[in-house]
């Protein structure tokens, strides 16, 4: 599976199967972890096998399942676009774990956050966490609001790397599904911003990741 693949292919899943990650998996996140933590200044941290975090109230009322692993988003609140880099960064995790056969889910609010086993400094903030394991399912695909309201470039003038990073910019989890997000373009540069809201600097971390993992380019 290819990235583009992958990111088609990726929805969220909220309900797992009974089983362990394989340790050639955990060996190959651990990898992938290290380097986005060396490149970003986050701190990112894998919980295995750790079922509290997930047996919660909220967590039931999402309707989670067999949660027991999850990736923890962890920065130095001093970190500039701290939210922004953990939204980035988790989205490539989360890209590659699709290409291992993993499924994930995005999680700002409906777990525990008094019995989530991350190590949190006080200089430090745990943005949200991301549920990883083998889904019972692979999810559904979620609506998109048409490109007239998430672009301002004319389709005819779209490059053809630009419209393949914007429809993977458009299939790009978000927060309640809002698409708080625009793209354009400045020269031949794709910018993508964001409305102010809860989780919107996530979200355009994760949209960016999308767009550059699809396009080959850089935005800003």
């Amino acid at each position: 599976m290819n990235i583009k693949e992958a990111i088609s292919s990726r929805h969220s899943v909220r309900q797992y199967l009974n089983k362990p990650i394989s340790q050639e998996h955990r060996d190959r996140l651990a990898e992938l972890i290290n380097s986005c933590c060396d490149e970003s200044g986050l701190r990112i941290q894998i919980i295995y096998d750790e079922p509290m975090c997930f047996n919660t109230f909220l967590a039931h009322y999402g309707k989670f399942t067999n949660v027991t692993n999850y990736i923890a988003l962890v920065g130095k609140k001093s970190l500039e676009n701290l939210d922004e880099l953990c939204g980035y960064y988790g989205q490539k995790i989360v890209l590659a774990a699709q290409q291992m056969g993993l499924n994930t889910c995005w999680v700002a609010g409906t777990y525990g956050k008094r019995k989530q086993q991350a190590e949190v400094a006080s200089d430090e903030k745990l943005v949200c966490v991301i549920a990883i394991g083998y889904g019972a399912n692979e999810g559904t695909k979620h609506r998109s609001k048409p490109v007239e309201k998430l672009c301002d470039v004319p389709r005819d003038d779209m490059p053809q790397w630009f419209r393949t990073g914007l429809i993977a910019a458009m299939m790009a989890p978000t927060a309640l599904n809002e698409q708080k997000f625009f793209v354009t373009l400045d020269g031949d540069e794709p910018v993508i911003t964001t409305k102010s809201g809860m989780m919107t600097k996530i979200d355009l971390g994760i949209v960016k990741y999308n767009f550059e993992a699809a396009s080959g380019h850089k935005c800003r």
